[in-house]
């Protein structure tokens, strides 16, 4: 298979199956001179594990990172930054059902009918244990993007049907105050109501991870095929179980008049701005300083442990009751995923901006009056 690496100025390549031996990755560009906090990588990996979570996966991982390449004493040198995490607790039998039937609405159909060969146990590429890699990068990218004073906070904007209130102040602290990442207690309870239910009917439900990118200079993107927003949905719906990505005002600015939806032009400390951010940080493809506004929608997990009717590999209809490990909502432990690629996307644009190594020395373009 090809199409398993991301970026161009600072790429992302990853391997690995989610049974086989490791997960892996690749980065190609990323800056030399960096010292990495190793401990910050260990807490971002942290964020995506179970965490004993009721709705989420029994399987929990050491995930431990072994580097390969591209460290000295812990500062980046200059080569490709290669690592590698294994994959110690693995259940192979309780994927074997699996083997012999379709899950309805997976990946496996596909993948067997594209590559004339079934996916490995655990959904092998397919799998979201892939993105324990991009959380790794993601990480690094992060702490690079750091120097430039670029910070990005995601959280649970809703699960179901049940959503944070519009226009409300969001407590950064509050969001990590439990595994759930919702900001607002009410809205918390009710979505941790609704996950006990689909637990014990052996059900699935998804909801929408919000995502901002703070610090953002102007000047990022391009005006044609690779503008900002054209980048972070790619990223975005590069993501297992992504069915959707907004930005700015999104949807909802189809229901708006132009006059309504403009971002209308101030002067504030002597430099262009705009009253509102309809437009998400974006404009013509471009970022325009403001924060980047995103929201990206999860579908429900397809592996439920209901009954379905399905067809199993001899074209014969069969009713499937899955086993294994899976998540009931993958919202919670997916807001570390989006983080990373919203990170990689944004250290790609700086040093495709500033070539060959960006630096905070070097500052992008501004618009002073």
């Amino acid at each position: 298979m090809s199409a398993n690496s991301f970026g161009k100025a600072f790429k992302i390549t990853t391997f690995g199956e989610s049974h086989g031996f490791a997960m892996g990755g690749v980065i190609d560009g990323c800056p030399p001179n960096l010292t990495l906090d190793l401990n910050f990588i260990n807490k971002e990996i942290a964020r995506r594990k179970p965490a004993g979570a009721f709705w989420a996966t029994p399987r929990d991982e050491d995930d431990e990172v072994i580097w390969l390449s591209g460290l000295t004493n812990n500062v980046t040198n200059g080569a490709p930054l290669a690592f590698m995490i294994k994959n110690q607790n693995i259940k192979k039998q309780d994927y074997t059902i699996l083997s012999s039937a379709y899950r309805p609405s997976h990946g496996d159909f596909t993948w067997e009918q594209k590559f004339q060969t079934p996916p490995t146990t655990g959904g092998g590429r397919l799998s979201a244990r892939e993105t324990v890699v991009r959380v790794v990068a993601g990480a690094i990218a992060k702490q690079w993007l750091q120097k430039f004073g670029i910070e990005i906070t995601g959280w649970t904007q809703s699960i179901g049907s049940i959503s944070i209130p519009e226009k409300i102040t969001i407590d950064k602290v509050e969001i990590n105050a439990t595994p759930l990442h919702c900001p607002h207690e009410p809205t918390r309870a009710r979505i941790e109501a609704l996950l006990k239910e689909i637990v014990e009917q052996g059900d699935s439900v998804g909801g929408v991870i919000k995502c901002l990118i703070e610090g953002v200079p102007i000047g990022l993107g391009e005006p044609v095929f690779d503008k900002t927003e054209a980048l972070l949905s790619h990223a975005m719906l590069s993501i297992p179980a992504v069915k959707g990505f907004e930005i700015g005002s999104g949807f909802a600015g189809t229901k708006m008049k132009g006059s309504q939806h403009n971002d209308l032009f101030t002067l504030e400390d002597g430099k262009i701005t705009t009253s509102t951010n309809n437009a998400g940080g974006v404009l013509g493809g471009i970022t325009n300083g403001n924060s980047i506004d995103l929201c990206v929608a999860f579908k429900p997990v397809s592996t439920i442990k209901l009954p379905q009717l399905t067809i199993d590999r001899d074209g014969k209809e069969t009713t499937l009751e899955a086993s294994g490990r899976h998540d009931a909502c993958v919202v919670p432990r997916a807001i570390v995923v989006v983080e990373a690629m919203a990170a990689l996307v944004m250290a790609d644009l700086i040093l495709r901006h500033k070539q060959p190594f960006a630096s905070p020395s070097l500052p992008l373009r501004s618009f002073p009056i």
